[in-house]
Protein backbone atom coordinates (compact mmCIF):
# COMPACT_ATOMS: atom_id res chain seq x y z
CA UNK A 1 0.00 0.00 0.00
CA UNK A 2 1.44 3.30 -0.80
CA UNK A 3 2.28 5.68 2.29
CA UNK A 4 0.25 8.35 1.26
CA UNK A 5 -2.62 6.25 1.13
CA UNK A 6 -1.64 5.20 4.73
CA UNK A 7 -1.21 8.60 5.92
CA UNK A 8 -4.79 9.90 4.54
CA UNK A 9 -6.54 6.95 6.03
CA UNK A 10 -5.43 7.62 9.58
CA UNK A 11 -5.55 11.08 8.86
CA UNK A 12 -9.46 10.44 8.43
CA UNK A 13 -9.81 8.19 11.46
CA UNK A 14 -8.46 10.99 13.40
CA UNK A 15 -10.99 13.61 11.87
CA UNK A 16 -13.74 11.43 12.83
CA UNK A 17 -12.73 10.46 15.85
CA UNK A 18 -15.07 12.94 18.21
CA UNK A 19 -17.44 10.83 16.30
CA UNK A 20 -16.57 7.21 16.68
CA UNK A 21 -16.42 8.18 20.35
CA UNK A 22 -20.23 9.52 20.62
CA UNK A 23 -21.45 7.11 18.26
CA UNK A 24 -19.75 3.88 21.12
CA UNK A 25 -21.07 6.13 23.97
CA UNK A 26 -24.57 6.22 21.89
CA UNK A 27 -23.86 2.34 21.70
CA UNK A 28 -22.98 1.59 24.95
CA UNK A 29 -26.01 3.53 26.90
CA UNK A 30 -28.37 0.42 24.73
CA UNK A 31 -28.50 -2.34 27.66
CA UNK A 32 -28.15 -5.09 25.18
CA UNK A 33 -28.47 -8.39 27.35
CA UNK A 34 -29.87 -11.55 25.96
CA UNK A 35 -32.72 -11.10 24.86
CA UNK A 36 -32.80 -6.83 25.04
CA UNK A 37 -30.96 -6.48 21.96
CA UNK A 38 -33.47 -4.99 19.88
CA UNK A 39 -32.32 -1.38 20.49
CA UNK A 40 -29.26 -1.36 19.85
CA UNK A 41 -29.56 -3.86 16.34
CA UNK A 42 -32.00 -1.01 15.55
CA UNK A 43 -29.35 1.51 16.50
CA UNK A 44 -26.96 -0.55 14.27
CA UNK A 45 -29.44 -0.98 11.01
CA UNK A 46 -29.76 2.89 11.24
CA UNK A 47 -25.83 3.58 11.09
CA UNK A 48 -25.45 0.98 8.24
CA UNK A 49 -28.48 2.16 6.38
CA UNK A 50 -27.32 6.18 6.59
CA UNK A 51 -24.20 5.09 5.19
CA UNK A 52 -25.45 3.30 2.09
CA UNK A 53 -24.99 -0.32 3.04
CA UNK A 54 -27.22 -3.18 1.75
CA UNK A 55 -28.84 -3.96 5.74
CA UNK A 56 -30.40 -7.71 6.06
CA UNK A 57 -31.97 -7.75 9.67
CA UNK A 58 -33.73 -11.00 10.42
CA UNK A 59 -34.81 -12.54 13.21
CA UNK A 60 -33.04 -16.21 14.03
CA UNK A 61 -34.45 -19.44 13.42
CA UNK A 62 -33.23 -22.14 15.45
CA UNK A 63 -35.04 -24.59 13.09
CA UNK A 64 -32.39 -23.30 10.57
CA UNK A 65 -29.23 -24.06 12.49
CA UNK A 66 -29.66 -26.61 14.79
CA UNK A 67 -28.39 -29.24 12.78
CA UNK A 68 -25.41 -27.42 11.83
CA UNK A 69 -21.93 -27.96 13.15
CA UNK A 70 -20.87 -25.52 16.14
CA UNK A 71 -24.86 -25.47 16.99
CA UNK A 72 -25.30 -24.51 20.32
CA UNK A 73 -28.77 -25.64 22.23
CA UNK A 74 -30.62 -23.33 23.91
CA UNK A 75 -33.61 -23.36 26.60
CA UNK A 76 -35.65 -20.50 25.49
CA UNK A 77 -37.39 -18.98 22.76
CA UNK A 78 -35.09 -17.27 19.86
CA UNK A 79 -38.09 -14.22 19.14
CA UNK A 80 -36.11 -11.75 20.17
CA UNK A 81 -32.90 -13.05 18.53
CA UNK A 82 -31.99 -11.06 15.48
CA UNK A 83 -29.22 -10.21 13.57
CA UNK A 84 -27.86 -7.08 11.56
CA UNK A 85 -25.55 -7.69 8.50
CA UNK A 86 -24.73 -4.68 6.23
CA UNK A 87 -23.06 -5.65 2.57
CA UNK A 88 -20.89 -3.45 0.51
CA UNK A 89 -21.16 -4.76 -3.00
CA UNK A 90 -17.75 -3.84 -4.59
CA UNK A 91 -18.31 -2.64 -8.45
CA UNK A 92 -14.83 -4.30 -9.36
CA UNK A 93 -14.55 -7.30 -7.16
CA UNK A 94 -10.74 -7.12 -7.69
CA UNK A 95 -9.27 -8.37 -4.24
CA UNK A 96 -10.25 -10.46 -1.07
CA UNK A 97 -13.42 -10.68 0.54
CA UNK A 98 -13.69 -10.34 3.75
CA UNK A 99 -16.41 -10.44 7.37
CA UNK A 100 -15.87 -7.61 9.96
CA UNK A 101 -17.98 -9.45 12.79
CA UNK A 102 -18.95 -8.49 16.16
CA UNK A 103 -21.23 -8.76 18.90
CA UNK A 104 -23.47 -6.47 20.15
CA UNK A 105 -25.35 -8.62 22.99
CA UNK A 106 -23.15 -7.70 26.70
CA UNK A 107 -23.34 -9.94 30.05
CA UNK A 108 -25.31 -8.85 32.65
CA UNK A 109 -24.38 -5.75 35.22
CA UNK A 110 -24.46 -7.24 38.13
CA UNK A 111 -25.54 -5.47 41.48
CA UNK A 112 -25.86 -1.46 40.33
CA UNK A 113 -24.62 0.09 44.04
CA UNK A 114 -20.96 -2.50 42.97
CA UNK A 115 -20.23 -0.13 40.06
CA UNK A 116 -18.99 3.27 40.55
CA UNK A 117 -21.31 4.79 38.14
CA UNK A 118 -24.61 3.32 35.92
CA UNK A 119 -23.04 0.55 33.83
CA UNK A 120 -25.67 1.84 30.79
CA UNK A 121 -25.09 5.92 31.43
CA UNK A 122 -21.19 5.81 29.79
CA UNK A 123 -18.73 7.97 31.16
CA UNK A 124 -15.74 8.74 29.79
CA UNK A 125 -12.40 9.84 32.53
CA UNK A 126 -9.10 9.68 31.60
CA UNK A 127 -9.04 8.28 28.11
CA UNK A 128 -11.34 5.41 29.25
CA UNK A 129 -14.97 4.98 28.45
CA UNK A 130 -16.53 3.21 31.32
CA UNK A 131 -20.16 1.56 30.86
CA UNK A 132 -21.09 -2.50 30.22
CA UNK A 133 -20.07 -3.43 26.58
CA UNK A 134 -18.15 -0.61 25.93
CA UNK A 135 -14.96 -3.13 25.62
CA UNK A 136 -16.73 -6.52 25.45
CA UNK A 137 -17.32 -5.55 22.53
CA UNK A 138 -19.20 -2.62 21.18
CA UNK A 139 -15.72 -0.47 20.62
CA UNK A 140 -14.95 -3.08 18.22
CA UNK A 141 -18.52 -3.08 16.55
CA UNK A 142 -17.33 0.93 16.45
CA UNK A 143 -13.99 -0.13 14.83
CA UNK A 144 -15.31 -2.11 12.18
CA UNK A 145 -17.25 1.04 11.00
CA UNK A 146 -15.29 4.13 11.33
CA UNK A 147 -12.32 2.04 9.50
CA UNK A 148 -15.14 1.52 6.60
CA UNK A 149 -15.95 5.33 6.71
CA UNK A 150 -12.29 6.85 6.97
CA UNK A 151 -11.50 4.46 3.47
CA UNK A 152 -15.58 6.72 2.40
CA UNK A 153 -13.76 9.50 3.75
CA UNK A 154 -10.82 9.61 1.39
CA UNK A 155 -13.19 8.70 -1.60
CA UNK A 156 -12.57 4.91 -1.24
CA UNK A 157 -14.28 1.42 -1.11
CA UNK A 158 -12.84 -1.72 -0.62
CA UNK A 159 -12.96 -3.55 -4.04
CA UNK A 160 -14.41 -6.35 -2.70
CA UNK A 161 -17.69 -7.76 -1.14
CA UNK A 162 -17.49 -6.76 2.98
CA UNK A 163 -20.14 -7.96 5.28
CA UNK A 164 -20.20 -5.94 8.38
CA UNK A 165 -22.13 -8.25 11.57
CA UNK A 166 -23.57 -7.27 14.18
CA UNK A 167 -24.58 -10.96 15.83
CA UNK A 168 -26.40 -11.55 18.56
CA UNK A 169 -25.68 -14.73 20.89
CA UNK A 170 -21.35 -14.46 21.42
CA UNK A 171 -21.60 -14.32 24.87
CA UNK A 172 -23.90 -17.55 25.41
CA UNK A 173 -23.88 -19.84 22.05
CA UNK A 174 -22.47 -18.16 19.21
CA UNK A 175 -25.60 -18.54 17.36
CA UNK A 176 -25.86 -15.88 15.96
CA UNK A 177 -22.39 -15.84 14.20
CA UNK A 178 -23.41 -19.59 13.34
CA UNK A 179 -26.95 -17.90 11.75
CA UNK A 180 -24.67 -15.68 9.42
CA UNK A 181 -22.73 -18.41 7.91
CA UNK A 182 -26.01 -20.32 7.23
CA UNK A 183 -27.69 -17.36 5.50
CA UNK A 184 -24.87 -17.37 3.35
CA UNK A 185 -22.67 -14.84 4.33
CA UNK A 186 -19.11 -16.37 3.76
CA UNK A 187 -15.65 -14.19 2.74
CA UNK A 188 -11.83 -14.87 1.99
CA UNK A 189 -11.20 -13.69 5.94
CA UNK A 190 -13.20 -12.48 9.07
CA UNK A 191 -11.94 -9.55 11.27
CA UNK A 192 -13.41 -9.71 14.94
CA UNK A 193 -11.99 -7.21 16.79
CA UNK A 194 -12.37 -8.73 20.67
CA UNK A 195 -10.95 -7.04 22.94
CA UNK A 196 -7.32 -8.73 23.58
CA UNK A 197 -5.22 -5.65 24.03
CA UNK A 198 -4.16 -5.32 20.65
CA UNK A 199 -2.87 -8.64 19.87
CA UNK A 200 -3.29 -11.61 17.41
CA UNK A 201 -5.27 -14.52 18.82
CA UNK A 202 -3.29 -17.40 18.03
CA UNK A 203 -5.96 -20.09 19.52
CA UNK A 204 -8.76 -19.89 21.84
CA UNK A 205 -10.69 -22.30 23.92
CA UNK A 206 -13.66 -23.90 23.42
CA UNK A 207 -16.52 -23.79 25.96
CA UNK A 208 -19.42 -26.04 27.49
CA UNK A 209 -22.15 -25.15 29.32
CA UNK A 210 -24.15 -27.58 31.17
CA UNK A 211 -26.57 -27.98 34.52
CA UNK A 212 -26.57 -30.13 37.13
CA UNK A 213 -30.12 -30.98 38.77
CA UNK A 214 -30.09 -32.58 42.17
CA UNK A 215 -32.82 -34.30 44.00
CA UNK A 216 -32.95 -34.24 47.72
CA UNK A 217 -35.33 -35.56 50.37
CA UNK A 218 -37.38 -32.86 52.41
CA UNK A 219 -37.95 -32.62 55.66
CA UNK A 220 -38.36 -30.24 58.79
CA UNK A 221 -34.94 -28.97 59.77
CA UNK A 222 -35.80 -30.57 63.63
CA UNK A 223 -35.81 -34.07 61.76
CA UNK A 224 -32.85 -33.02 59.45
CA UNK A 225 -30.90 -36.60 59.60
CA UNK A 226 -34.24 -38.38 58.27
CA UNK A 227 -34.42 -35.68 55.36
CA UNK A 228 -31.39 -35.45 52.36
CA UNK A 229 -30.30 -32.38 51.52
CA UNK A 230 -30.13 -31.50 47.75
CA UNK A 231 -27.64 -28.49 48.25
CA UNK A 232 -25.17 -29.68 50.66
CA UNK A 233 -25.68 -32.74 48.60
CA UNK A 234 -23.89 -30.60 45.29
CA UNK A 235 -20.99 -30.10 47.04
CA UNK A 236 -18.61 -33.22 46.96
CA UNK A 237 -20.07 -33.11 43.04
CA UNK A 238 -18.29 -29.67 42.57
CA UNK A 239 -15.19 -30.90 44.04
CA UNK A 240 -14.88 -34.18 41.75
CA UNK A 241 -15.66 -31.52 38.74
CA UNK A 242 -12.57 -29.35 40.01
CA UNK A 243 -10.61 -32.40 39.98
CA UNK A 244 -11.47 -33.15 36.63
CA UNK A 245 -10.36 -29.83 35.75
CA UNK A 246 -6.80 -30.59 37.69
CA UNK A 247 -6.47 -33.57 35.31
CA UNK A 248 -7.76 -31.57 32.03
CA UNK A 249 -4.97 -29.08 32.71
CA UNK A 250 -1.79 -31.37 33.04
CA UNK A 251 1.17 -30.84 31.17
CA UNK A 252 0.71 -33.70 28.85
CA UNK A 253 -2.65 -32.63 27.48
CA UNK A 254 -1.80 -29.20 26.91
CA UNK A 255 -1.50 -28.43 23.07
CA UNK A 256 1.22 -26.12 22.08
CA UNK A 257 -0.63 -23.04 22.28
CA UNK A 258 -0.75 -23.83 25.76
CA UNK A 259 2.09 -25.61 26.42
CA UNK A 260 3.33 -22.62 28.56
CA UNK A 261 -0.17 -22.28 30.80
CA UNK A 262 -0.64 -24.21 33.53
CA UNK A 263 -4.04 -23.79 34.41
CA UNK A 264 -5.63 -22.68 30.81
CA UNK A 265 -8.84 -24.36 31.50
CA UNK A 266 -11.10 -23.25 34.23
CA UNK A 267 -14.09 -24.38 35.88
CA UNK A 268 -16.93 -22.20 36.86
CA UNK A 269 -19.76 -22.72 39.14
CA UNK A 270 -21.52 -19.57 37.70
CA UNK A 271 -24.75 -19.64 39.15
CA UNK A 272 -26.76 -21.95 42.10
CA UNK A 273 -30.35 -22.23 43.28
CA UNK A 274 -31.89 -24.49 45.74
CA UNK A 275 -34.62 -25.04 48.17
CA UNK A 276 -37.76 -23.43 49.12
CA UNK A 277 -37.91 -22.68 52.62
CA UNK A 278 -35.00 -21.69 55.82
CA UNK A 279 -36.41 -24.61 57.88
CA UNK A 280 -36.95 -27.30 55.36
CA UNK A 281 -34.23 -29.68 54.06
CA UNK A 282 -33.90 -28.60 50.61
CA UNK A 283 -35.54 -30.84 48.04
CA UNK A 284 -33.69 -29.84 45.04
CA UNK A 285 -30.83 -27.51 43.65
CA UNK A 286 -29.75 -26.92 40.18
CA UNK A 287 -25.78 -25.33 39.54
CA UNK A 288 -25.24 -24.21 36.16
CA UNK A 289 -21.14 -24.97 35.34
CA UNK A 290 -18.61 -23.32 32.20
CA UNK A 291 -16.21 -25.70 31.72
CA UNK A 292 -13.25 -25.13 28.92
CA UNK A 293 -11.82 -27.86 26.44
CA UNK A 294 -8.58 -27.22 24.26
CA UNK A 295 -8.44 -26.94 20.45
CA UNK A 296 -8.72 -30.33 19.15
CA UNK A 297 -10.14 -31.47 22.53
CA UNK A 298 -13.06 -33.62 21.68
CA UNK A 299 -16.66 -32.27 22.80
CA UNK A 300 -18.18 -35.58 22.86
CA UNK A 301 -15.40 -37.02 25.05
CA UNK A 302 -15.46 -34.04 27.44
CA UNK A 303 -19.50 -34.57 27.98
CA UNK A 304 -19.08 -38.24 28.73
CA UNK A 305 -16.14 -37.52 31.24
CA UNK A 306 -17.94 -34.38 32.74
CA UNK A 307 -21.12 -36.94 32.89
CA UNK A 308 -19.25 -40.19 34.45
CA UNK A 309 -17.19 -38.07 36.91
CA UNK A 310 -20.90 -36.06 37.88
CA UNK A 311 -22.33 -40.01 38.66
CA UNK A 312 -19.39 -41.57 40.16
CA UNK A 313 -19.34 -38.28 42.91
CA UNK A 314 -23.38 -39.20 43.24
CA UNK A 315 -22.75 -42.90 44.02
CA UNK A 316 -21.12 -42.13 47.09
CA UNK A 317 -24.07 -40.52 48.50
CA UNK A 318 -26.28 -42.58 50.21
CA UNK A 319 -29.00 -40.86 48.77
CA UNK A 320 -28.01 -39.76 45.07
CA UNK A 321 -27.02 -43.26 44.35
CA UNK A 322 -30.42 -43.91 44.44
CA UNK A 323 -31.62 -40.22 43.14
CA UNK A 324 -28.74 -39.41 40.37
CA UNK A 325 -28.26 -36.79 38.73
CA UNK A 326 -29.89 -35.21 35.88
CA UNK A 327 -26.93 -33.58 33.50
CA UNK A 328 -28.77 -30.53 31.07
CA UNK A 329 -26.84 -29.30 28.16
CA UNK A 330 -27.79 -25.50 27.15
CA UNK A 331 -25.81 -22.71 26.14
CA UNK A 332 -21.98 -23.03 24.97
CA UNK A 333 -20.97 -26.13 22.61
CA UNK A 334 -17.79 -24.67 21.37
CA UNK A 335 -15.09 -25.96 20.12
CA UNK A 336 -11.46 -24.82 20.54
CA UNK A 337 -10.24 -23.41 17.48
CA UNK A 338 -6.27 -22.35 16.63
CA UNK A 339 -5.30 -19.83 14.11
CA UNK A 340 -2.21 -20.98 14.30
CA UNK A 341 -2.12 -24.53 12.72
CA UNK A 342 -4.26 -23.08 9.72
CA UNK A 343 -1.30 -23.51 7.35
CA UNK A 344 -3.36 -22.40 4.51
CA UNK A 345 -1.77 -19.06 1.72
CA UNK A 346 -4.75 -17.69 2.86
CA UNK A 347 -4.40 -17.64 6.62
CA UNK A 348 -0.36 -16.67 6.29
CA UNK A 349 -1.63 -13.59 3.68
CA UNK A 350 -4.05 -12.34 6.29
CA UNK A 351 -1.91 -12.78 8.94
CA UNK A 352 0.70 -10.97 7.39
CA UNK A 353 -1.51 -8.21 5.69
CA UNK A 354 -2.51 -7.66 9.55
CA UNK A 355 0.96 -7.53 10.66
CA UNK A 356 1.78 -5.08 7.92
CA UNK A 357 -1.25 -2.87 8.89
CA UNK A 358 -0.88 -2.94 12.62
CA UNK A 359 3.10 -2.12 12.79
CA UNK A 360 2.39 0.37 10.01
CA UNK A 361 -0.07 2.27 13.37
CA UNK A 362 1.74 1.46 15.97
CA UNK A 363 5.28 1.17 14.91
CA UNK A 364 5.80 -2.43 17.23
CA UNK A 365 5.49 -5.67 15.90
CA UNK A 366 2.05 -7.45 15.72
CA UNK A 367 2.20 -9.90 19.60
CA UNK A 368 0.60 -13.70 18.53
CA UNK A 369 -1.53 -14.49 21.94
CA UNK A 370 -3.21 -17.58 23.16
CA UNK A 371 -6.07 -16.83 24.92
CA UNK A 372 -8.26 -18.57 27.58
CA UNK A 373 -11.95 -17.57 26.40
CA UNK A 374 -13.66 -18.09 23.44
CA UNK A 375 -15.14 -15.98 20.18
CA UNK A 376 -16.90 -16.25 17.46
CA UNK A 377 -13.93 -17.08 15.23
CA UNK A 378 -14.23 -20.69 15.53
CA UNK A 379 -17.39 -20.44 13.40
CA UNK A 380 -15.36 -18.89 10.23
CA UNK A 381 -11.54 -21.39 11.41
CA UNK A 382 -13.84 -24.84 11.65
CA UNK A 383 -16.63 -24.66 9.73
CA UNK A 384 -16.17 -21.79 6.40
CA UNK A 385 -12.14 -22.72 5.83
CA UNK A 386 -11.87 -18.68 6.53
CA UNK A 387 -9.55 -17.59 8.80
CA UNK A 388 -10.50 -15.36 11.24
CA UNK A 389 -8.42 -12.70 13.26
CA UNK A 390 -9.55 -11.86 16.58
CA UNK A 391 -7.66 -8.55 16.87
CA UNK A 392 -9.03 -5.62 19.21
CA UNK A 393 -8.60 -2.93 21.62
CA UNK A 394 -7.56 -2.64 25.24
CA UNK A 395 -10.50 -3.60 27.84
CA UNK A 396 -10.19 -3.74 31.57
CA UNK A 397 -12.82 -5.74 33.67
CA UNK A 398 -14.69 -7.29 30.88
CA UNK A 399 -18.10 -8.69 32.42
CA UNK A 400 -17.07 -6.94 36.18
CA UNK A 401 -17.53 -4.01 37.53
CA UNK A 402 -16.52 -1.01 36.01
CA UNK A 403 -15.78 -2.27 32.37
CA UNK A 404 -13.76 0.17 30.48
CA UNK A 405 -12.24 0.54 27.38
CA UNK A 406 -9.01 2.79 26.54
CA UNK A 407 -9.83 4.78 23.68
CA UNK A 408 -6.39 6.01 22.65
CA UNK A 409 -6.61 1.63 21.68
CA UNK A 410 -9.69 1.95 20.05
CA UNK A 411 -7.93 4.51 18.05
CA UNK A 412 -5.04 2.48 16.51
CA UNK A 413 -7.16 -0.34 15.96
CA UNK A 414 -9.62 1.71 13.85
CA UNK A 415 -6.66 3.26 11.96
CA UNK A 416 -5.07 -0.39 11.56
CA UNK A 417 -8.08 -2.09 10.76
CA UNK A 418 -8.93 0.41 7.81
CA UNK A 419 -5.01 -0.36 6.54
CA UNK A 420 -5.89 -3.80 6.87
CA UNK A 421 -8.91 -3.54 5.13
CA UNK A 422 -7.27 -1.66 1.99
CA UNK A 423 -4.06 -4.40 2.01
CA UNK A 424 -6.96 -7.33 2.07
CA UNK A 425 -9.40 -5.61 -0.16
CA UNK A 426 -7.57 -3.51 -2.27
CA UNK A 427 -9.80 -0.15 -3.32
CA UNK A 428 -11.87 1.33 -5.91
CA UNK A 429 -13.37 4.40 -6.28
CA UNK A 430 -16.76 5.29 -3.67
Amino acid sequence: MQSDLQTRLCDAVDAGFDQQTAFLSELTAHPSTRGQEQSAQDFMARALTVRGYAVDRWQIDVAEIQDLPGFSPVLGPYDNAVNVVGAHRSKTRQGRSLILNGHVDVVPAGPLDMWDSPPFEPRIADGWLYGRGGGDMKAGLASNLFALDALAACGLAPAADVYYQSVVEEECTGNGALACLARGYTADAALIPEPFAEHLVTAQLGVIWFQVHLKGRPTHVAYAGSGANAIEAAIPLINALHAMEHRWNAAENRPDDYAHMDHALNLNVGKFQGGDWTSSVPAWSVFDVRMAIFPGQSIVAAKAEIEQVILDAARENDFLRNALPEIVYHGFHAEGYALSQDSSANAAAAINALDHAHQSTTGEPLVREAITATTDARFFGLYADTPALVYGPRAEAIHGFNERVDLESMRRITKATALFIADWCGTENF
